[in-house]
């Protein structure tokens, strides 16, 4: 399920495929019914309407689940940037060898984590993540041996700040871990399909050979779309990008010392 919804434009074929069949069944049964001089339940009405409400509140909570996700990956890479920016500064009460050394590694994980935001190739991420992991070690090890060999307030302050850098990546790739569950997928989808069926059961005579039956199908395939673009952190158009850490990249270069020109 995870690897559809990371197509939304492959969950807008599917479900416009499979929800206009379903339609054409309910139809289908309800020409044979027809046929035989058979007439719909006098509840039926009070079923489809039902049906159909209960299908739009399941859409509409999903939504909402998958908004609140992307706003919580917003989220986090702005705290990500604040814990890096504030580190860096922080650096600053290492002793200078250890603040040059850690400020250096903090530009480079900087710029590793703008290019996880931005890569679109698997391959290329793996490559990414492998390097912030030795990074991180990298960047920890530095703080801890400076605290160790001077142990002092100022130096565990430092050592706290980069605490915070490694727990907000925690946080950020928790959050993009945090998706739609499966079964909210299969409960949406099942009752859209058996919405579908009681909407081609419901039509008549000439609605049958039209495009009316076309209508809802294609309105749930577009909110299933929007729905899985949003929720899909690397699929889709509506990505979460990191102009937080851009601009504290953009910052940390303006305020590197430049070399002096002969």
């Amino acid at each position: 399920m995870s690897s559809l919804t990371d197509r939304p434009l492959l969950v807008f074929g599917v479900s416009l495929i499979a929800l206009w069949l379903c339609a054409q069944l309910g139809a289908a049964v309800r020409r044979k019914q027809e046929a035989h001089g058979e007439r719909a339940p006098e509840t039926f009405t009070v079923v489809l309407t039902a049906s159909l409400t209960l299908l739009g509140l399941i859409i509409g909570f999903t939504f909402s689940m998958a908004v609140s996700r992307y706003d919580m990956r917003k989220s986090y890479e702005a705290e990500e940037a604040n814990a890096i920016g504030t580190e860096y500064v922080r650096a600053g009460l290492l002793p200078a060898s250890d603040a040059t050394m850690t400020r250096l590694l903090l530009r480079s994980y900087l710029d590793q984590r703008i290019l996880l935001y931005q890569s679109r190739d698997e391959d290329r991420r793996q490559q990414i993540r492998q390097r912030i992991t030795q990074l991180q070690g990298q960047l920890w090890s530095t703080v801890q041996n400076a605290a160790l060999a001077q142990p002092s307030a100022l130096t565990a302050l430092a050592a706290a700040g980069m605490n915070d850098v490694l727990n907000s990546q925690g946080y950020t790739q928790a959050a993009w871990w945090n998706r739609i569950p499966r079964a909210g997928w299969l409960l949406m989808s099942v009752i859209a399909l058996l919405c579908n069926v009681l909407l081609g059961y419901a039509a008549s005579g000439a609605t049958i050979r039209s495009l009316l039956l076309l209508i809802l199908p294609l309105l749930l395939s577009i909110a299933f779309l929007l729905i899985a673009d949003i929720d899909s952190p690397r699929g889709g158009n509506i990505r979460v990008s990191a102009p937080n850490l851009a601009s504290l990249s953009e910052q940390i270069a303006l305020s590197a010392p430049q070399p002096e020109r002969r």
